[in-house]
């Protein structure tokens, strides 16, 4: 990518107005101090220390992040939050962000706050050691009140927006945000604003989504064609293009280390190796780093493989941040990318 172009798209941001639909969470992180190991007096088990708590939006919030990280315009939420403490949280930590609109996120005492608490000793001189999470989930279906509500918020912020992100995250079906009333409703907005770019990711697979942008790894690629997920890079891309021609929309294969995959619905396809460590890792928050990359820049006008440079740097930036889920700015970007910004 020459500087005139990584300049162009980037400073386009600014005017973008991008909507993120989907499970929000909140990252709860509990910082553990190894050196105050205690023993119950009660029941004789080791006792864990909490020195510092720090939270943050996570999962579609994940998402979000990355998109204020890049300086977007405007950033609607579209999902819900319970009436708990967590939701308090989520709520004040959303409503912080430059850029973030409020109005169409809801808050319901139908449902709880989805939450991720991770517990971490913070060793001295070492990176920070996660022990088992502690979730809080909804195991129940999405309440139809909850859900018109979600309905009615996607199509009235539809109409406002440049591009939309939609982002399930829970395990089980129809217990969060993206049912199946609300991927119709999202399914409709694409059909009626064809120009509307749409990207889509689900850990459950893609597989019963309507005409929208997909991202997935090579394993949900996997679910979505019915078949094992393929080994082969050339494979990937053949099954890229097929998607993307058949659904005439974007479709991209994250490959872990090997990389990313992208195709566009005119047959074109790309691949990208991915860029080489630089130290420790943690690869949590990198796939919603590239999910928010790719929107962005392809709704500021980027190619395919200008958006796809851009997630690929992102993630790379993500990944090297560890101890927490991170989020990569446009500065960072050029940073890194300095090398490869040839003019």
């Amino acid at each position: 990518m020459i500087p005139e172009r990584f300049k162009q798209i980037t400073s386009a941001y600014p005017r973008l107005r991008v909507a993120v639909v989907g499970d929000f969470c909140l990252d709860r992180y509990l910082e553990i101090d190894p050196g105050l190991e205690e023993k119950s007096i009660e029941t004789g088990l080791g006792v864990h220390n909490v020195v510092n708590v720090r939270s943050q939006p996570g999962a579609a919030g994940t998402v979000l992040s990355n998109l204020v990280a890049l300086g977007l315009g405007e950033i609607w939420p579209i999902g819900f939050a319970g009436e708990d403490g967590e939701g308090f949280e989520l709520v004040r930590e959303l409503g912080r962000m430059r850029g973030v609109r409020m109005e169409a996120f809801v808050r319901t005492g139908l449902r709880r706050t989805f939450t991720y608490c991770k517990p971490l000793v913070m060793e001295k001189g070492g990176a920070p050691r996660e022990l088992n999470r502690l979730d809080s989930k909804n195991w129940t279906k999405t309440p139809a009140e909850v859900d018109r509500e979600i309905r009615r918020r996607v199509r009235e912020v539809g109409e406002q927006i440049d591009a939309m992100i939609i982002m399930d995250q829970v395990d089980l079906a129809e217990t969060g945000v993206l049912t199946k009333g609300v991927l119709s409703e999202v399914g409709e907005l694409a059909q009626k604003k064809g120009k509307l770019l749409v990207l889509a990711d689900s850990r459950r697979g893609l597989s019963g989504y309507p005409a929208v942008g997909m991202k997935m790894n090579r394993a949900e690629l996997g679910m979505l064609l019915g078949r094992s997920a393929p080994e082969e890079i050339g494979a990937v891309r053949r099954a890229a293009v097929d998607l993307a021609v058949r659904t005439g929309r974007w479709v991209f294969v994250t490959l872990a280390e090997r990389g990313l995959v992208g195709a566009g619905p005119g047959g074109e396809v790309e691949h990208l190796a991915a860029i080489p460590l630089r130290g420790p890792i943690d690869i949590v928050g990198a796939g919603d780093a590239v999910s928010a990359n790719l929107a962005a820049a392809l709704a500021a006008g980027g190619s395919l493989r200008e958006a796809m440079e851009l997630a690929n740097a992102a993630a790379s930036v993500v990944i090297h941040q560890v101890g927490t889920t991170g989020t990569a700015s446009v500065a960072e970007l050029e940073e890194l990318m300095r090398p490869g910004l040839r003019g």
